[in-house]
């Protein structure tokens, strides 16, 4: 029986009678959730009890609306939802993190033997296991506690997986019940994708010198818990990941026995009761198991952070101080700085003719067109757009958007053209992602681009070139939050802030699949062991690889825990002590960008206190919350019943942003009292007092303001009120609160939307 207490179903629904969604005319796969222990004696497993609760609803396989409505009234039915498609979000880093060359006794690496007793789970397209990232030389026997087990399939044998690599499973019916392609498909566990390859490696991969991407990155690569063990559930295919394979993902997962799931996975942002991550993730973390997701690549839009559920750890990303420089040198000798990763032969000194590509499309032009088209096809450089007359022995700058960076190069050297020039667009603004061109080609900002535009503009000939300058390490300012990291407010709850942290997430580098060009693109011929990706992606596995040496250990440590020394001891200034920007304009990070801070993996194993969360502080924040009786038992599987003489607050939960929200107009609404509880995690008694830098406008009193604690595992609970002061301005101000016992400092953010 699955440990997650609940099993998942696939089936079709027939809109003969129409009364849901008419995206739906055809049928639609629904994930349906029955309560195991509710299963009648009679049959002998979940599935013949099912298949029997079916075949008296209808003898016909494809279900009515009218038949999933009566479904939902069974007591033995926790839920049904339709099955969709969720997309995935995408050797320096753990250098830039501290866990450097030199290990210190005390130390993270030292305390954790880099992760070696803990089992990360990491859902994505599986994995390439014949990388020397995933070797096991020296580790030793696999923990006793794992049950899974290495499925065999396509390309992929039982003996592929090692005391290193000690798991792999692949999950795919519920990808094909909603008609994702089946085009190229490999049916295992192997990656023919890259990104799961690239996840698992930079969470757990072993150290490997000589890596580089085509010289780029050059040196030693290895994963943040180089010694963990990966277990790999290949829920992502061409499409997509489905549903309902996700959800199989993660109940086979907390039944193997992993500590961590690593899920850089998501879609929009919708209830808890109806996301399946959110409620697989709940079952995970309810066996102890830690849950990492990505926030998202929507930023820098506000409100677009994904992975929303209180019980998930959402990361953010960030850039490390390493770039791949590359200088595009205009006519008018202006120089713009930007970024590549182009290997090949360089252009001439002699500058080239410049063209933009909404100038250069495919159809005639109109005599009185304007020079800037943004929008059209030709301006993004879609295929066919571009004209070879135009193009030829020309480098073209192309917008940002509508295909794939790399994509862009090639549209070019189809069209003649001789160099590309990728240059944001409204949003991006300042952050730029390296690619691995097929022609010389960068990327520039989106202030650079519209420089570019107004030279083209100013004269008749314009020319450039483009100078590439390799590798650089030492970049200032680092890190900068990335402008694609989704952003908060998160959805739902004012009282629940996400994402939670940022990690490193920008031009990473990590194991790649054999087979795979770096560009992913079909006419690229070039192939390599490792390849440079950004994206949240890519920062989750760096916060999986830091839950797993937080495990190793602290064994004893919640996920709660794991989570709370990583927010509480993150820093929110830069490497020289000035406030961490934002790229996509250069202004100060604020919480809604970068969540408690960027992670500080030392300081996180001595957080000093943390504030610790259990299942019965979830189900009573969705109580306090408003949620039904029933979109709690889809959650959690447990009856609830939400009693009001428990005056339960939703702002209570022991989280560790204080986030509420005021109303200056409603005399009832212009103060609160929030109410947090921590627990001593240091092995000697301590004496902690409180720091506060106000929000604007907003008067806060903490009570008591010292703490002193005698041993560990004590907890305390503090009190802080927080109310409107006259004149206050309407919005969200943010200001912070402190303990501190003179070795620890143990900050919360607070945000107060007024």
């Amino acid at each position: 029986m699955s440990l997650l207490g609940s099993l998942v179903l696939i089936v079709f629904l027939s809109f003969s009678v129409v009364s849901i969604d008419a995206n739906f005319e055809k049928g639609h796969a629904f994930i349906v959730r029955v309560q195991n222990d509710l299963k009648p004696p009679e049959f002998s497993g979940v599935e013949h009890w099912y298949s029997s609760t079916l075949r008296s609803l209808s003898s016909n396989p494809l279900l009515t609306a009218q038949q999933v409505d009566e479904l939902k009234k069974r007591p033995e039915i926790l839920g049904v939802f339709p099955d969709q498609l969720r997309q995935l979000q995408t050797t320096r880093s753990p250098q830039f993190l501290g866990l450097g060359k030199t290990v210190m006794p005390n130390g993270l690496i030292s305390e954790s033997d880099s992760g070696s007793k803990v089992i990360i789970g990491v859902l994505d397209t599986g994995i390439w296991p014949e990388r020397r990232s995933f070797h096991d030389a020296g580790l030793s026997d696999v923990p006793s506690k794992w049950k899974g087990e290495c499925t065999e399939g396509e390309k992929f044998s039982k003996k592929l997986c090692n005391k290193k690599l000690v798991g792999a499973r692949y999950f795919i019916d519920g990808y094909e019940t909603i008609g994702g392609s089946i085009r190229g498909v490999i049916r295992s566990a192997r990656d023919n994708d890259g990104h799961g390859t690239h996840t698992a490696s930079t969470a757990a991969g072993r150290t490997v010198s000589n890596a580089s991407l085509l010289g780029f990155a050059s040196g030693t690569a290895g994963g943040i818990a180089s010694k963990a063990r990966i277990a790999v559930y290949k829920v992502c295919w061409q499409d997509g990941c489905a549903d309902s394979d996700i959800l199989a993902g993660f109940d086979k997962a907390v039944e193997d026995g992993v500590d961590v799931i690593s899920s850089s996975i998501g879609g929009p942002p919708i209830p808890d009761y109806e996301d399946p991550i959110a409620i697989g993730a709940f079952g995970a973390m309810d066996h102890g198991v830690f849950v990492s997701a990505a926030a998202g690549n929507s930023g820098p839009s506000e409100s677009s952070v994904t992975n929303i559920a209180p019980w998930i750890t959402t990361v953010g990303a960030s850039s490390i101080d390493r770039r791949f420089p590359a200088d595009l040198l205009l006519g008018n000798g202006s120089i713009i700085n930007g970024s590549s990763l182009y290997n090949g032969g360089p252009l001439p000194t002699k500058k080239l003719p410049l063209i933009y590509g909404g100038e250069a499309a495919e159809e005639p032009r109109r005599p009185d067109a304007k020079l800037v088209r943004s929008g059209s096809p030709a301006a993004f450089c879609i295929p066919g757009s571009l004209s070879p007359k135009l193009v030829r022995g020309k480098i073209v700058l192309c917008d940002r958007g509508m295909s794939a960076r790399a994509a862009k190069s090639l549209v070019v050297k189809e069209a003649g053209g001789v160099g590309v020039i990728v240059a944001n667009v409204e949003p991006e603004g300042g952050n730029i992602i390296a690619d691995a061109h097929l022609i010389p080609g960068l990327a520039i900002t989106q202030s650079g681009g519209d420089l570019v535009r107004g030279y083209i503009s100013s004269t008749k000939t314009p020319e450039a070139t483009i100078v590439f300058r390799g590798t650089q390490v030492g970049v200032k300012p680092a890190p900068v939050v990335a402008s694609f990291s989704s952003r908060g407010p998160s959805y739902g709850s004012p009282y629940i802030f996400k994402p939670d942290m940022v990690a490193p997430g920008v031009n990473i580098l990590a194991a790649w699949p054999d087979g795979l060009s770096p560009t992913e693109l079909s006419d690229d011929p070039r192939r390599t062991k490792f390849n440079i990706l950004s994206g949240t992606s890519m920062s989750c596995p760096h916060v999986s690889g830091l839950a797993a040496l937080l495990k190793g250990a602290h064994p004893d440590w919640s996920p709660g825990a794991i989570r709370s020394a990583l927010m509480t001891t993150a820093y929110t200034h830069d490497q020289e002590g000035k406030p961490l920007l934002d790229d996509t304009d250069y202004k100060q990070a604020t919480v809604f960008v970068m969540g408690a801070g960027h992670v500080d993996p030392e300081k996180a194993t001595d957080p000093g206190l943390i504030y610790n969360m259990t299942v019965e502080d979830y189900v009573s924040f969705m109580c306090a919350s408003g949620f039904s009786s029933a979109s709690i038992k889809t959650i959690t599987r447990r009856r609830v019943i939400c009693s009001e003489s428990q005056k339960l607050h939703p702002w209570d939960i022991n989280y560790p942003i204080i986030s509420v929200s005021l109303d200056p107009s409603t005399k009832s609404k212009t103060r609160l009292t929030v109410v947090r509880t921590v627990t001593h995690v240091g092995n000697s008694g301590s004496k902690y007092s409180v720091t506060v830098r106000r929000p604007k406008g907003i008067a806060v009193s903490v009570d008591p303001k010292s703490i002193e604690f005698k041993k560990k595992g004590e907890k305390q609970s503090y009190k802080v009120e927080i109310s409107v002061e006259e004149g206050g301005e309407d919005g969200a101000v943010i200001g912070s609160l402190s303990w501190t016992d003179g070795k620890h400092r143990v900050t919360s953010p607070i945000v107060v939307y007024i």
